[in-house]
């Protein structure tokens, strides 16, 4: 057991049982991951009862706001390594300073977002949609790019929260918000309580309502726990500093390409779902939300890994960083066979809980036994890239991404789809080589420095 030495109430950073210790920060952030994927299954399920068309609408918005939103997200993913490694040597004025450069950054970056996804909307009529499919998703996306602002505040301090080892926090207050974006749901959407029907555009609106409340109750905790209000009486004019807003830019720009990469290859096979229609494109949203139900666990595994390697890295502990790894890749090789399987025997009960439209049940049954097979593979190159961001190794994570999701996925997605005439499961095809690529190389990447800071083998 290694504690972190010459520190008041020294950091339990290596205890005997890793996968105890993983396990117990990642449950707070599944919980949360699920709390903020909710939103979204929330608004397919309900929009989904409307029809095909107003959830392929919701789809084709969802898809078009979700690349600035993961560019963001990826930017603000940056100050947990930094945080980590300052908490870890016990510098509480340096993980200040970096709140503090962070939350001014990230909010005026959410501004600039916001205004980017606004003014997306004039290019819509030209990215070859069903007309009736645009229609209903404008509204929605409106609503989605305005939340985009309290977004990128909360995640400042969110991820400031998870680099000092607190997952329970975010876990509350993301599920206070999404029951609360359920009841609006159910208000807006449907028309009750007097409001008139909005139907997809309400599913917007309860969004951006129950987004807008997420930075308001973390702001609140901060001052009302002595623990954390602390942070605030650390803040000072002097501490604006261009070197705190590069270095969080170092790391956190590096994240957000790699992210960007990755999240845009379903994006644009979102995109190109819509080009074999409707029906494709609602059932491919389906095969979405459901794989994000079970790869929430595996991101929240890769989480939790990021954090114990930074506290690891922050006192240059390698031998602690590859117990953490190995236990990390354990649990998410367990969960993803179990999940495969699930994937496979119930491919024609999990789409009954979006629709009952038959067309897109049987196709969205074919596309789960294609998620079934790139389980593994986008499991373990999640896993390996959280361990590479606890190491701040992020710069070459883009271009592995670049490589494995643009040269690779989407070309071979095309060609099976589109070339050979496989249809939705081609697309799927793409993604199967893209993760098992990524997976042997951010796998290779990391054993590399290992053996390089460690001599391991």
């Amino acid at each position: 057991m290694k504690t972190l030495p010459g520190t008041p109430g020294a950091v339990n950073i290596l205890p005997q049982n890793e996968y105890s210790k993983t396990l117990k920060l990642a449950i707070p952030i599944a919980l949360t991951q699920a709390g903020q994927l909710a939103v979204q299954i929330v608004d397919n399920a309900m929009v989904g009862h409307l029809g095909a068309v107003p959830l392929a609408g919701v789809a084709f918005g969802g898809n078009v706001f979700f690349f600035l939103f993961i560019f963001g997200l990826g930017l603000a993913m940056g100050i947990t390594p930094l945080v980590g490694e300052a908490y870890a040597q016990g510098q509480h004025r340096k993980t200040a300073k970096i709140l503090q450069n962070a939350v001014v950054l990230y909010l005026g970056l959410g501004i600039v977002i916001s205004a980017i996804q606004l003014a997306l909307v004039a290019i819509f009529p030209y990215m070859n949609q069903p007309a009736e499919v645009i229609a209903a998703g404008t509204p929605y996306y409106r609503y989605l790019a305005w939340s985009s602002i309290p977004l990128m505040l909360f995640f400042s301090f969110r991820q400031f929260l998870e680099g000092v080892g607190n997952t329970r926090v975010e876990m509350v207050i993301t599920i206070f918000c999404n029951v609360m974006n359920v009841i609006l749901n159910w208000i807006f959407i449907y028309g009750n309580l007097g409001f008139p029907e909005m139907g997809a555009a309400g599913a917007g609106l309860a969004t951006l309502i129950s987004r807008a409340m997420m930075p308001v109750m973390v702001i609140g905790y901060f001052a009302w726990n002595s623990s954390f209000r602390r942070y605030f009486s650390f803040y000072h004019n002097d501490n604006w500093s261009r070197r705190k807003v590069a270095s969080l830019l170092s790391v956190g720009f590096p994240i957000s390409l790699q992210m960007v990469l990755e999240g845009g290859s379903f994006a644009i096979t979102g995109i190109m779902m819509g080009w074999l229609g409707t029906v494709a494109l609602a059932a491919n949203q389906i095969a979405i939300s459901v794989t994000n139900m079970a790869f929430l666990i595996v991101l929240s595994i890769g989480s939790a890994t990021t954090i114990r390697v930074s506290h690891a890295y922050g006192i240059q502990d390698f031998a602690a960083i590859r117990r953490i790894a190995s236990s990390s890749y354990r649990i998410g090789l367990v969960w993803n066979v179990f999940m495969a399987i699930v994937f496979v025997s119930c491919r024609y009960l999990l789409p009954r809980i979006f629709t009952i439209d038959p067309a897109v049940i049987d196709i969205t049954a074919s596309l789960l036994v294609m998620v079934a097979i790139f389980q593994v593979f986008d499991g373990l190159q999640s896993t390996s890239l959280c361990i590479l961001r606890g190491m701040q190794d992020v710069k070459a994570t883009s271009v592995i991404a670049f490589i494995s999701y643009i040269l690779i996925c989407l070309p071979v997605g095309y060609l099976f789809a589109f070339v050979f005439g496989v249809g939705p499961q081609g697309l799927w095809v793409g993604f199967v080589f893209g993760l098992a690529v990524a997976a042997t190389l951010l796998m290779t990447r990391y054993r590399r420095i290992l053996r390089r800071n460690a001599g391991s083998d």
